[in-house]
C-alpha cells in the first residue's frame, strides 16, 4: 500500500457522528473518565434518526458499559439505533466485542462494521480469525492511545498497553485495514485532534486511519483529511451545537 504524505488528502472521507451509550443513555466522557460523564439524551434511536436526517452515511456506536466490563451491556439500545438509522445509514459498533460470538451477534443485528480493541491487542490472531470469517471491510480496530501506547479495557487506569505503531503494524499484518485512532487525552474536550499522532499512523501506510477525539470544527475535519485520514468520528461538538452535522457532511462530500 502506498504511503500518503501530509499533502495527500483521502479521496473518500467518512464523517461518523458518535453515539456513546451508558445505562441506555447517550453520553460523552471526558478523557475516557467514567466519573466525568455528560448526558445528552435518553433516546438513542431518536438521536440516530436525527443523524440520518442530517445526511450521515455512517454512525459510530459505542457500548461504554461493555467496553469497561468486557461484555455487551447495551445490546437492546444498539439494536434500536441500527433499526432507527435505516437502510441508507451504516453503523459501526464497538464496546465489549471480545470474542467471535459477540462480533457475529453485532454484525447479524445489522451493524456494517464491528470495532474490536482490547481483544485485538491481547491476541492479534483474534483479528486474523475475524477477517478470515467476516472480511476486512466488516472489521475495524480501535487504537485508543495514552502516552504513546494503545490500551484497552475501557481505558481504565493501569491498563496495559502496546506501542501504537507496533500495534497497528502487527494488526495490519493480520489483515486489518481500518483503524480508529483515539488520542485519549483529547477525548471529549473539544481541544482539537492530535494531528502528530494521526500523521504518524497515516504515514505507516498500513491501512485506513479514522481520526477520533478532539475533532470539533470544520477546520479540524479539514486538517485530519489533509494529512490523509479516511474519516473522523465527531461527538460532543455536535451535541453542544459547535458543529452543524449537515453542513459538515455537505462540505466533506
Amino acid at each position: 500500500m502506498l504511503k500518503r504524505s501530509q499533502h495527500e488528502p483521502a479521496d473518500v472521507f467518512e464523517l461518523l457522528p458518535a453515539i456513546d451509550l451508558r445505562g441506555g443513555r447517550v453520553v460523552r466522557l471526558s478523557e475516557g473518565d467514567f466519573a466525568r460523564e455528560t448526558v445528552y439524551g435518553t433516546d438513542p434511536a431518536q438521536v440516530a434518526r436525527g443523524f440520518a436526517e442530517a445526511g450521515a452515511s455512517w454512525i459510530h456506536v459505542v457500548d461504554l458499559d461493555g467496553a469497561k466490563d468486557g461484555a455487551r451491556r447495551q445490546t437492546r439500545a444498539v439494536a434500536s439505533i441500527v433499526a432507527a438509522a435505516g437502510g441508507g445509514v451504516k453503523c459501526e459498533v464497538a464496546g465489549g466485542l471480545r470474542d467471535e460470538a459477540a462480533v457475529s451477534e453485532a454484525l447479524d443485528a445489522g451493524a456494517a462494521r464491528a470495532v474490536v480493541g482490547t481483544a485485538a491487542l491481547r491476541d492479534p490472531s483474534f483479528v486474523e480469525r475475524l477477517v478470515a470469517r467476516f472480511g476486512p471491510e466488516r472489521i475495524a480496530i480501535a487504537l485508543d492511545v495514552r502516552d504513546g501506547l494503545a490500551v484497552g479495557q475501557g481505558w481504565v487506569a493501569g491498563a496495559a498497553g502496546v506501542p501504537v505503531a507496533d500495534a497497528l503494524a502487527e494488526l495490519a499484518a493480520r489483515g486489518a485495514r481500518t483503524f480508529i485512532v483515539t488520542a485519549i487525552e483529547r477525548d471529549g474536550l473539544l481541544a482539537g485532534p492530535n494531528l502528530e499522532l494521526l500523521r504518524r499512523m497515516v504515514e505507516l501506510g498500513r491501512g485506513r486511519v479514522i481520526a477520533s477525539a478532539g475533532v470539533s470544527s470544520l477546520e479540524d475535519i479539514a486538517a485530519v483529511r489533509a494529512i490523509g485520514c479516511s474519516g473522523a468520528v465527531v461527538g460532543r461538538a455536535i451535541y453542544e451545537g459547535r458543529l452543524d452535522l449537515a453542513e459538515a457532511i455537505r462540505l466533506t462530500r
